[in-house]
């Protein structure tokens, strides 16, 4: 999972840098969907603009999470698929933010006004949302096995 998200991750953001300029937007449902070259110097949301720890924070959990990979304990599957998704979206921004001091975003939901991100930010999500579900079914588990 983790390795199929980061090739997913590099390859759109490949794309975006390839065929649009930054700040150059197309359109794919018009005032809903658009694909826009944005870079973003900050963290979520661009929160911590140009601060040039950034980048050391991003490569410190980075290994943090490979290092926990390797060496941690055994996880159950949802566990596992939410570890990789979460690896693999911390890689992703993390890599392009160590190496170039910005993350390239291209996913635009005009119809809520929405940030702009990328595929590493939904592969966080998505694992960030199995986390949730494997709590949520182990806290069930406990409560019937109290009943």
């Amino acid at each position: 999972m983790a390795i199929w998200s980061l090739l997913l991750d590099i390859f759109t953001k490949y794309l975006t840098i390839q065929n649009l300029q930054i700040g150059q937007s197309y359109p794919l449902w018009p005032g809903v969907f658009h694909f826009t070259h944005a870079i973003n110097k900050g963290a979520a949301f661009s929160m911590f603009q140009g601060e040039g720890w950034l980048r050391w924070l991003s490569l410190a959990v980075s290994l943090a999470l490979i290092a926990l990979a390797i060496f941690g304990p055994r996880l159950q599957k949802l566990e596992q698929i939410g570890y990789g998704a979460v690896l693999a979206g911390a890689l992703g921004n993390g890599i392009e933010r160590f190496s170039q001091g910005y993350v390239t975003d291209f996913i635009d939901v005009r119809l809520i006004n929405f940030a702009i991100f990328n595929w590493a930010d939904i592969s966080i999500n998505i694992g960030i949302g199995a986390y949730l579900l494997h709590t949520l079914s182990m806290s069930r588990s406990k409560l019937k096995s109290r009943q």
